[in-house]
């Protein structure tokens, strides 16, 4: 790499990290005096690249009209960013804090379809912002005027907001409500609008860096989860709260891609090694780095240990009823091949929702019993479905070997990123895990030869005597229910009396001999097991799999299943699994935009149900063993 191509690689990380603090600093700043993982920030990146692309797109022939059409859809932005607030999550914030993420993420589906509807499926490239079109000469090679000034931005903002935070009076509230809410509001402070004015700032910012990225990238629908991914992972290595420590994160990571894709391919010990496919990955390796080394981020600070759970009722087996109940619904999955021999389709969807449950009751294994909260649970789904397909496709080992073998590839995925895993809590070990599946997603998705790259592993099909849906469906459900009950068997057993102590109070539980983390990785071994089972059976149900199968999105999925059902308890990730997967599948057949009516639905149900579906009804009624 000559030093030219090094100069303008560089310009262009500084660039690029401009663009993610703008990101970033709004979500910092909305999770710092909120504590809300706001999965809807990307959300609201995306719609401030539309809406200053239809602002520029009718104003912007003029610099003063494009000036103004990113100002208007930053501001447009911030305005929906307090509507959001005050409309929605003013009415969620006493419930547990995975619920508020959960309506954040129905938002998305809202906010994605509302998109579609307005400007459509296709990519739209906005105009260049007049007067700088142009490029200027560095070091001999052209680099574009529009991201020359994009780099002087970043530190713009950042003086801009540490202004605003220590030397005005509403800057002081915010950052004494980030360290103690209650005091603030007992001091007279109308709290509730002090958190709207920050959501909408946030949003601002969010608005900002999407308008402002207008002439850079095509507005597309896939920007909502990519960017948020990014966000966070910039917001956790440079320190929850740290507005510094944001920028100095983004611009790590910034120049790291932009690196990356200059130094290109390399021989290194007779090895050729690209690094130019490093950059889709790159930012989840230095997070998950930097989380190992510095758990709380290069500028955060340690914070005291806390305990993760709510409250909760004890869980007790199952009793008569229960059992009774489960048995009346065994019999009936059992009688359905009969009675839905007429509708094939029915078949398909029932393997798909027991294998939604055998998921989500997995990474409920994680969240509740265990308390580790995960965003990266699709690594071992991913990693059973691969290890199954290839099994079968490339050692031709017969199905049922497959399927024996494929768990173990998910469990030692599991064993190896759970041993860093288990060291850290709270939001710090839920980005470990996004990181750990990012990895995995990175290297099968460019791993061509083995995996099949971007257009994944196909004729992946069961031999002759279950290609009929009828015999593949009662297989799946012998596996998924014999799971299911192995799982809350380990719950009631002295491991998962252990796991739950370590749980609800781990000094205590060190001092009568429990070593907590061991059982915590033992705890992840046996869902990344479980989930690989799940994985397994996909493949052979779908016949192909593809990268989509450990995307940040079916991660998200099985958040959204674990935590519609009821996290602390134990048929809620069955019941999560099973409504969830029936919604988005009925949804989808009966209208084009099923994923905003899916997220009302969700959000419906958030409010109803503010434990969960399971959860309320529990409190309500004080059942036991479920």
């Amino acid at each position: 790499m000559t030093l030219s191509n090094f100069l303008v690689q560089l310009l262009n990380g500084l660039a690029g990290a401009s663009s993610l603090f703008l990101v970033a600093a709004g979500l910092s700043l909305i999770f710092g005096i909120s504590r809300i993982v706001n999965f809807a920030h990307g959300s609201l990146y995306m719609l401030g690249l539309y809406i200053a692309y239809s602002f520029t797109e009718r104003f912007g022939a003029s610099a003063a009209g494009w000036w103004c059409g990113v100002l208007a859809a930053a501001l447009v932005t911030g305005a929906l960013g307090a509507a959001i607030e005050i409309l929605l999550l003013r009415r969620i914030y006493r419930a547990p804090e995975l619920f508020q993420l959960l309506a954040t993420f129905a938002l998305v589906l809202v906010i994605k379809d509302a998109t579609l509807a307005t400007w459509g499926a296709e990519d739209l490239l906005g105009r260049r912002a007049p007067g700088l079109a142009g490029a200027v000469a560095v070091a001999g090679q052209h680099f574009p005027q529009y991201k020359l000034l994009l780099i002087a931005v970043g530190p713009l903002v950042l003086a801009a907001l540490w202004l605003l935070l220590t030397r005005s009076r509403w800057g002081t509230l915010v950052r004494a409500a980030t360290q103690d809410r209650e005091m603030v509001g007992a001091l007279g402070v109308n709290s509730a609008w002090l958190f709207t004015g920050v959501f909408a700032l946030g949003a601002f910012l969010a608005g900002l860096g999407g308008a402002m990225a207008l002439p850079n990238e095509p507005a597309n629908l896939d920007l909502d989860l990519q960017t948020i991914g990014d966000a966070f992972v910039v917001v956790v290595v440079g320190g929850l709260g740290s507005l510094p420590g944001a920028y100095l994160a983004a611009l790590l990571i910034g120049i790291a891609k932009a690196m990356c894709a200059a130094i290109g391919t390399v021989e290194m010990f007779g090895v050729a090694i690209s690094f130019s496919k490093l950059t889709l990955v790159v930012e989840f390796l230095i997070m998950a780095i930097v989380l190992i080394l510095r758990p709380w981020g290069l500028l955060g600070r340690p914070q005291v240990p806390v305990r993760i759970a709510e409250a909760e009722l004890p869980l007790r087996p199952a009793g008569r009823r229960q059992r009774f109940v489960a048995g009346i619904l065994f019999a009936l999955l059992l009688a359905l091949p009969i009675f839905a021999q007429q509708s094939p389709y029915a078949l398909t969807l029932g393997i798909d929702i027991l294998i939604a449950v055998l998921f989500a009751a997995s990474l409920h294994f994680l969240m509740g019993p265990a308390g580790m909260h995960s965003f990266g649970h699709a690594a071992y789904f991913g990693l059973g479905a691969y290890g199954a397909a290839l099994f079968f496709k490339a050692l031709a080992l017969p199905m049922a070997w497959s399927l024996a073998a494929a768990p173990l590839v998910a469990g030692l995925g599991a064993a190896v990123f759970g041993w860093f895993c288990v060291r850290l809590s709270g939001v710090y070990l839920a980005m470990l895990t996004l990181a750990f599946a990012q990895i995995v997603w990175s290297v099968v998705y460019q791993t061509d030869a083995l995996t099949g790259g971007s257009n994944g592993i196909v004729g992946i099909w069961p031999p002759d005597w279950l290609a009929d849906k009828r015999a593949y469906f009662l297989l799946t459900l012998l596996v998924c229910g014999g799971c299911v009950l192995l799982l809350r068997r380990i719950l009631f057993s002295p491991f998962g009396f252990a796991l739950r102590a370590g749980r609800d109070a781990p000094l205590r539980a060190d001092a009568i001999g429990i070593d907590v983390r061991r059982i915590q990785w033992l705890g992840f071994i046996i869902a990344g097991l479980f989930c690989g089972v799940a994985g397994a059976l996909f493949a052979f149900a779908k016949g192909s799999i593809s990268p989509e199968t450990i995307s940040v999105g079916r991660s998200v999925d099985g958040l959204v299943m674990v935590l519609l059902g009821g996290v602390h308890t134990l048929s809620g990730p069955i019941v999560g699994g099973a409504v969830y997967t029936w919604l988005a599948d009925w949804l989808a057949r009966e209208t084009d935009y099923w994923r905003g009516a899916l997220g009302i639905t969700i959000l419906t149900l958030v409010l109803a149900f503010p434990q969960g579906i399971v959860g309320t009804l529990r409190r309500r009624f004080s059942g036991d063993g479920v």
